[in-house]
């Protein structure tokens, strides 16, 4: 205070009191300001520190068939720090996969579907062109996602498939682009060849069972005038043979076992379970991390290079509007601040619905007294001691594609066939020894959509998939019923064949065919398409083909719902390939192409088979 009193004379005590009572209260004053200048400076470098503590360069949400695939990809650069965030639990039980049999041994898939704990359980709207029913969606909510749920079908799709993606919009996601992606990912227990890959973290096998049916079943194809293929997912997708499953020593092998577990350890990676993801956090439009709830808390993480979203055909446009990305006007109504106006989030929404045709069997040879309770025992202490026997296979292990008309260039009708009867969803036991195929149209023409049915996280979407609101959709359901029938009744089947159970004898006219498949048929877990990717031009796409969100900043989708349009087949194969190709895309390595590979195309179309 020195200083400030020089020069300054008192000539009287009283003034002298005063002055030095001012002085002081104008020093107090200073240096109240400046002690608040400095908390407030402290507060924001302690709120940057912690928030540089809770940050990462990338966020993955959702630890599914895409999410597992994504953070094991980019956790390979140490540099990088990845969180993966998954709203549902681990697949193991301290660290246990046989104490948690249910999703590991192969043989029990249904118990799963039928699972809240581990599923979505997602139902859609009354779907009013098949009897007002309000159809069943599980979805994987576990590590793994949907993989960890699924019957273990290896099915890539065919070539045309993704020529289509990039005649749509998506470039660069051609077959030629894709293929090397599909063999990146695979480990084939047959060996590498040009379409199957030897080196990769996803183990895939051949049936073993050679069970009299699935031979019954190849042969009467052949007899019905297809072709037999000894790889669906190589040269030549048309036609019956053997199917590669997602099996390893017996045991599922989702992409929790093939990506997460082997990157777990890695310093740079972070895995949170029970954690859902309610909002994507904005400044502006550039993408700054996520709010999530976990243990009942609120609270919020931080990407400093950008945010995944990998939760799958539903879960992803539910986030986007959740957090102010679809149409404006729908959020607006929910009262949801918009952050970005685009219209195709949650549009395009396409599946394959299937039905089951089950004939009784005349010998004692199906599933159905592997499912009586002592032998389920027996079946489940084999699987436990050595992960061997009936319950080391998922037991879809034949089935076909084939053309439903003359002039269609590639197939657009699937067959798996299982040597047993499946009841709702599995939900129901079987009543009877007896076979069933379940065949469906693959590139239906009824598109749906989702949208919120609220502004709450956990209020699940309306889901609108629209099935069988097209004439052709109808007639292609009509074929799959009359060519299944004429494939059973082929002499293969002679010494099994029993009645038809299902549709059964009485059901023959169009009319009654129509009927059946409005009241039986069911989807095949096959939801996709509902962040379309495609040219930023086009206004019902997503994403870009660097699989970045239109319109802002450090987002991107990476799942099945960036299918500009559903393939021919499963979607779990596809799924993977799009994670790997999407990894190299983020991490900026140029994309992997394989030229003139060779594709089966039929020798005419002026016929069906």
């Amino acid at each position: 205070m020195s200083h400030l009193m020089k020069g300054f004379k008192c000539h009287s005590p009283v003034m002298c009191k005063v002055a030095g009572s001012l002085f002081r209260i104008r020093t107090l004053k200073n240096t109240l300001r400046i002690s608040e200048q400095q908390f407030k400076i402290s507060r924001a470098s302690s709120q940057l520190s912690s928030e540089k503590a809770n940050s990462y360069n990338y966020i993955i949400v959702g630890a599914g068939s895409a999410g597992c695939v994504l953070a094991n990809r980019l956790t390979e650069d140490p540099q990088s720090t990845v969180l993966l965030l998954e709203a549902g639990p681990k697949d193991t039980l301290l660290g246990s996969k046989r104490l948690m049999w249910k999703i590991h041994m192969p043989a029990a898939l249904t118990y799963n579907l039928c699972d809240e704990k581990y599923n979505w359980y997602y139902h859609t709207t009354a779907q009013r062109h098949m009897d007002n029913r309000v159809m069943y969606w599980p979805r994987g909510r576990v590590w793994g996602g949907s993989s960890s749920l699924n019957a273990m079908v290896y099915v890539r799709g065919h070539a045309e498939d993704y020529n289509r993606w990039s005649r749509q919009g998506a470039l660069g996601w051609d077959y030629e682009h894709c293929l090397p992606y599909f063999k990146k990912a695979q480990t084939h227990e047959l060996g590498p060849d040009q379409y199957r890959g030897g080196n990769g973290p996803l183990h895939v096998s051949r049936g073993k069972s050679n069970h009299p049916l699935h031979q019954a079943f190849l042969e009467a194809a052949q007899q019905a005038g297809y072709p037999f293929t000894d790889d669906m997912n190589g040269y030549q997708q048309e036609g019956f043979g053997w199917m590669d499953m997602t099996i390893h020593q017996g045991q599922r092998w989702s992409t929790a076992s093939a990506y997460l577990r082997p990157a777990i350890s890695r310093p740079n990676f972070s895995v949170a379970e029970k954690t859902l993801v309610t909002k994507i956090l904005f400044q502006g439009t550039k993408c700054i991390g996520v709010e999530y709830v976990k243990n009942g808390q609120r609270k919020k993480v931080f990407a400093n290079k950008e945010v995944i979203l990998s939760g799958g055909a539903i879960n992803s446009p539910q986030l986007l509007m959740l957090s102010g990305i679809g149409n404006a006007d729908d959020l607006k109504k929910l009262g949801i601040p918009v952050i970005c106006h685009l219209p195709g989030v949650g549009q395009n929404l396409q599946d394959h619905l299937e039905v089951y045709v089950q004939q009784k069997c005349t010998k004692p040879i199906t599933l159905y007294s592997a499912q009586k309770p002592l032998n389920m025992v027996r079946i489940g202490l084999e699987w436990l001691w050595k992960f061997t026997g009936e319950g080391a296979t998922s037991h879809l292990e034949s089935g076909g594609f084939i053309r439903s008309e003359p002039g269609v260039p590639h197939p657009d009708i699937q067959f798996h066939f299982l040597p047993s009867q499946v009841i709702d969803h599995g939900r129901v036991a079987s009543t009877m020894e007896a076979y069933q195929v379940h065949v469906g149209p693959m590139r239906s023409t009824s598109v749906g959509w989702l949208k919120l049915k609220s502004s709450d996280p956990n209020d699940h979407p309306i889901i609108e998939p629209n099935y069988l609101s097209t004439e052709r959709d109808v007639w292609e359901f009509r074929q799959c019923v009359k060519l299944t029938r004429e494939i059973f009744a082929q002499k293969a089947f002679e010494k099994f064949r029993g009645p038809e159970v299902r549709p059964g004898d009485n059901v023959q006219s169009d009319e009654e065919i129509d009927a059946f498949i409005r009241q039986k048929a069911d989807s095949a877990y096959h939801p996709s398409c509902t962040c379309k990717m495609g040219q930023p031009s086009d206004s019902t796409a997503v994403v870009d083909p660097q699989t970045k969100v239109i319109g802002v900043e450090n987002l991107r989708v990476v799942d099945a719902s960036i299918m500009p349009s559903v393939v021919t087949g499963n979607l779990n194969a596809p799924t993977i390939m799009i994670a790997e190709k999407a990894a190299d895309i983020i991490k900026g390595l140029p994309a992997l192409q394989e030229k003139n590979v060779p594709v089966y195309k039929p020798k005419t179309l002026e016929t069906q088979r």
